[in-house]
């Protein structure tokens, strides 16, 4: 994905690869094109700033790391898998070298092998001074090839314990102008290397701040920093060659495990294990784009009325809203409201559920921290939409609201009222609503429980309101129970084949009528509400059961033979309306159905299930899919292919706002007017041609343009002899004309042609005018001269 890291929107996507893209870097020869390498084989060379695949080179070995070099031109550093036994897998560094050819796919034959047994990590591999050397770590001994001598110097580090674990290399980078190079360990220790050009003369120095592994190492562009990262979510900023002078830039959300530093030495990329990636300018932070990586997700996928944000765990104790309209990072909510201490076994207060209510007016959050029963500790809070500040403020926080943990938790599906039910391990479901004061008997604005409710001593296991909220569906086990929310009577139970209820859910308008649920026997359930019966069965085992709000439509999720299908039906009938086979090969576990702005129209009938909302899947590779239809496809890759028009330039979305709106303006002419009484339309302007031509990243500032823009619109007054004559010809013609209607009127008023006096002719009357416009003041002169 390409984003601007100004505006921080993504761009576009390159797509092309079949395998997952292992290594980016870009053409030190061309800086508008940038290398990508992946586990399926091949690297491809992109135009990033238009989205266009230039050349594709087949290596034919899976790849894990890319390198490059200014001063090796035509040739790549790739990380290739050796054969591997059972139980290490080793790597090797070669040099392929990419040959010239006018063909789209090419094969690169030509290949070397730089070093051998080098590590798997691609951070532990790092070009120096430019190119000369090329240094590579792996456990506790640090390689450094020289290109020009061909010769490799290895120097190596004592054990400080029997596994050696904690002088083992973590990171590598070298210094852009000087021979330096500056080694992570993973105890937290950063070591820098000089002399190592004579091997028997090098030293170290070591720099010691991080108490955990070093993840991360980076010189800034002229080298007068070096930035370190860790688990400890903190930037440090090494002076180069001050000892162990040195800023922190804290509290960055999450352990760092890469950092980047632009061209100029102006921007600073970092990229977290907390599911973020953010830039740093100038010491300040900014979020930039959402990430799928790392740490699991404890919620729910959610989507927030208001926003149309998807929401879900961000960085530790947060949710975080993510625009999936413009694929970009909105904000962060911070539920726990308590500073995250970075150290390995430490438990601390994580958010494990959350819930909104129909309007996005209210938010319910509950957060945890402790494995077992005993040590467990967790808040329920209820948090109230802000319209001032447009973000959820802190309402009500209930710090017993069960005496065990919170298995799920719902929101009325009805606007008029608002009310959330909480089930948890201690066999109890409580209904929360706006309390009322005792005394005054008015609505407040707190929260309080309304109702506690259990079956048997049974442990519930799932909730779920009806689409109009006069029912709510409680299992406990293997029975679902059905309460009346008006009165909380329980007014019947639905039992089934054993198996306990896993998920819940009611359906939806023409469907309300039905009840779904799925069990651990792997069995797919349908109640009739009105004959509180079985409507039908099927066996399969169903991982994820996701409604969708705005049509009868259910999506389920089965994981058999070590792929997921997904099936789309309405609870009405058993038979699917769309499958799909072998969407992913891990277990899905959280998905949700996203409204649509606007519905699809002329969809194929396969497709009619997305014209309301679209699916979106969450796999435990932390991948988020969804589906489109062919329509979408259509529409996103016509937009990818119109790049280029007629003289091979780049279309602006400027241009294709102005091109679309000429195009119906002439289509509506063509329409008014025949072609044979249209005139001619002038050409266009060559300075408005260029102006909307022109990709907007290369053109010069807008002050420039301006008075070029402007001159561009102005009229010629440079025009020929022969248009001033004629319009002095129209003039006097326009003159003749009123005189002989002036003639005439005095005609009529005398009464009498002979009492007419002689009138001149025309000729006359011009040459009348030119000499009254001749100046005689000269005459004057002369006369008053003489004596």
């Amino acid at each position: 994905k390409v984003y601007s890291t100004r505006t921080e929107e993504w761009l576009h996507s390159l797509q092309g690869h079949t395998n997952q893209v292992t290594g980016i870097a870009l053409n030190p020869a061309n800086h508008l094109q940038v290398y990508s390498c992946s586990a399926d084989g091949t690297v491809k060379l992109w135009d990033f700033i238009d989205g266009i695949l230039i050349k594709t080179f087949i290596i034919g070995y899976p790849l894990f790391a890319i390198y490059v070099s200014e001063k090796h031109e035509g040739v790549l550093f790739l990380h290739v898998s050796m054969a591997t036994d059972s139980k290490n897998e080793c790597f090797q560094l070669v040099a392929v070298h990419l040959p010239k050819s006018a063909e789209q796919e090419v094969e690169a034959k030509e290949m070397s092998v730089v070093s051998s047994h080098i590590s798997s990590n691609p951070s532990c591999t790092a070009f120096g001074r430019g190119g000369e050397y090329i240094a590579f770590a792996r456990r506790l001994q640090l390689n450094v090839y020289f290109f020009r001598k061909q010769k490799t110097c290895s120097f190596s580090l004592k054990a400080t314990d029997k596994k050696g674990a904690q002088n083992a290399f973590t990171c590598i980078t070298c210094h852009p102008t000087d021979d330096c190079i500056a080694t992570g360990h993973e105890d937290g220790k950063i070591r820098l290397w000089r002399n190592f050009i004579h091997k028997k003369e090098y030293t170290y120095s070591t720099q010691h701040w991080h108490h955990n592994a070093v993840n991360t190492l980076c010189f800034t562009p002229e080298g007068t920093h070096l930035l370190s990262g860790g688990i400890e979510s903190v930037l440090v900023q090494w002076q180069y060659g001050a000892g162990n002078r040195k800023e922190f830039l804290p509290r960055l959300g999450g352990s760092i495990l890469h950092i980047s530093a632009s061209s100029d030495g102006q921007l600073f990329c970092t990229s977290h294990s907390d599911n973020s990636k953010k830039k740093i300018i100038k010491c300040l932070f900014l979020p930039m784009l959402f990430m799928l990586s790392g740490d699991a997700v404890l919620t729910d996928l959610m989507i927030d009325p208001r926003s149309k944000a998807l929401v879900l765990n961000g960085k530790p104790g947060h949710l975080q809203f993510y625009s999936l309209l413009r694929d970009k990072h909105l904000y962060n909510l911070d539920i726990v409201q308590q500073e995250y201490i970075y150290e390995a076994g430490l438990d601390q207060f994580e958010v494990a559920k959350a819930a909104f209510d129909i309007k996005g007016s209210w938010l319910a959050t509950v957060e945890e921290r402790g494995q077992k029963s005993s040590d467990l500790e967790f808040f329920l809070k209820l948090w109230a939409f802000d319209e001032r500040t447009q973000s959820f403020v802190l309402n009500t926080t209930i710090t017993a609201a069960h005496t065990d943990r919170i298995i799920s938790m719902c929101f009325s599906s009805s606007e008029e009222t608002t009310m959330l039910v909480t089930i948890a391990e201690d066999g109890q479901f409580k209904a929360w609503c706006q309390g009322a004061d005792a005394d005054t008997q008015q609505n407040q604005n707190f929260w309080s429980c309304d109702f506690v409710g259990s079956y048997h001593n049974l442990k519930p296991t799932n909730c779920s309101f009806s689409a109009d909220s006069s029912l709510l569906a409680v299992s406990f086990q293997e029975v679902i129970t059905i309460w009346s929310p008006e009165t909380w009577e329980m007014l019947t139970t639905l039992c089934q084949p054993p198996g306990i209820i896993r998920d819940l859910c009611f359906g939806r308008l023409s469907c309300s009528k039905y009840l779904l649920g799925t069990t651990t026997r792997n069995l797919l359930c349908c109640w009739n509400l009105l004959t509180c019966a079985l409507e039908w069965s099927s066996s399969v085992e169903v991982s994820k059961l996701q409604p969708d709000p705005l049509s009868e439509n259910v999506a389920a999720f089965s994981y058999q033979s070590k792929h997921t299908d997904l099936f789309v039906f309405k609870p009405s009938e058993p038979r699917p309306l769309f499958t799909n086979k072998n969407v992913c090969s891990e277990k899905v576990h959280r998905a949700v159905f996203v409204p649509r702005e606007e519905l699809l129209n002329n969809c194929d009938e396969s497709s009619q299930w997305l014209n309301r909302s679209q699916l979106y899947f969450l796999t435990q590779n932390m991948d988020l899919l969804t589906f489109s239809t062919a329509t979408e496809e259509d529409r996103m890759l016509s937009s990818s292919k119109q790049l280029v028009i007629d003289d091979s330039v780049a279309v602006t979305p400027f241009y294709l706002l102005l091109g679309k709106h000429r195009q119906q303006q002439q289509k509506l002419n063509t329409q008014s007017h025949p072609a044979a009484d249209k005139p001619q339309q002038p050409q266009g302007s060559v300075t408005i041609k260029e102006l909307l031509h022109t990709p907007a990243h290369v053109l010069p500032a807008a002050s420039v343009l301006c008075s070029m823009f402007v001159n561009s619109l102005l009229i010629s007054n440079t025009g020929s002899l022969e248009e001033e004559m004629d319009s002095e010809k129209e003039e006097e013609d326009s003159e003749e004309e009123m005189e002989a209607c002036d003639s005439q009127q005095e005609l009529r008023v005398q009464g009498s042609v002979d009492e007419v006096m002689l009138k001149l002719s025309k000729a006359q009357e011009r040459e009348l005018k030119r000499v009254r416009k001749t100046d005689f003041s000269w005459m004057a002169d002369l006369i008053d001269s003489k004596p």
